[in-house]
């Protein structure tokens, strides 16, 4: 069992739970969330008798916040999580992300797919899926446009603004207290990578794949959400959750344990 991992001359927190023995499930969490998101699943999936690893990531773990835009595109972030498996004496395992660590768990799987058995994503689709995504999604996603600015969004996103926004967007009142209250804010180089050059496309995932959707999500729109499927080419699955909004770890644990474990063979 492990509580620390390095890559790239970083040093990453993770909750390592669970049997060590058992098959190994990564949890990925998004923006501006931490590994916390993940607490009410992880307990779900270790009494269903697994090893569970859930890191803090690049831009939130104390001694992983660099400065550098480049070093928070997908295919850098990719390596932070394959140290983590390795240096947990992990070769294969299941992979599960929200939000951007959605989009983490996409390239890691598409990129990877010799160490990955399944993949569960939620919220967020396939990187490739955002190309030509609608107005509407345009509409939904004008906040990663304004995370381009240097400095600016720093300085809006005080603790009391972002726990305000947190809390409109469905997410309950003490991980939107916790995660505005956060020393997260270098993690808007995750957003700012997305610029960054030169870039490494999401290839096609064609590990056993389930994306899960709900359809109260403010940030993702239906369209964008049923484009997925068009880059998994493994056995893929593609679940609403009606009446869910964007924080399903958070606020709906139960069942994306479920989910999760759905897919895991």
């Amino acid at each position: 069992m492990i509580e620390r991992f390095r890559n790239d001359g970083l040093e990453f927190e993770v909750d390592d739970l669970g049997d060590p023995a058992a098959p190994a499930i990564i949890l990925l969490h998004g923006f501006p969330q931490d590994r916390a998101a993940w607490s009410a699943v992880a307990r779900e999936l270790v009494a269903a008798g697994r090893r569970v690893l859930v890191p803090e990531l690049r831009g939130y773990a104390e001694r992983a916040r660099p400065k550098q835009r480049r070093r928070y595109t997908l295919e850098v972030l990719a390596t932070d999580v394959l140290a983590l498996a390795d240096q947990a004496g992990v070769d294969r395992f299941d992979l599960a992300g929200h939000d951007w660590g959605s989009a983490l768990a996409f390239h890691v799987a598409g990129r990877h797919p010799q160490r990955v058995r399944t993949l569960t994503a939620f919220s967020v689709p396939h990187p490739a899926a955002w190309a030509n995504a609608g107005v509407r999604q345009l509409r939904r996603s004008a906040y990663i446009g304004f995370f381009q600015l240097p400095v600016l969004p720093e300085l809006i996103l005080t603790p009391r603004f972002l726990e305000r926004r947190l809390l409109r967007s469905g997410l309950g009142p003490e991980h939107a207290h916790r995660y505005a209250f956060a020393k997260n804010r270098q993690a808007l180089h995750w957003y700012r990578a997305i610029l960054a050059k030169p870039r490494t496309p999401t290839p096609r995932v064609p590990v056993p794949t389930l994306f899960a959707w709900g359809d109260g999500d403010e940030f993702v729109t239906e369209r964008l959400a049923r484009r997925c499927g068009q880059w998994v080419d493994g056995e893929y699955t593609f679940e609403i959750l009606r009446g869910v909004r964007h924080w399903i770890p958070e606020m709906h644990p139960r069942r994306a344990a479920e989910l999760v474990l759905s897919r895991c063979r």
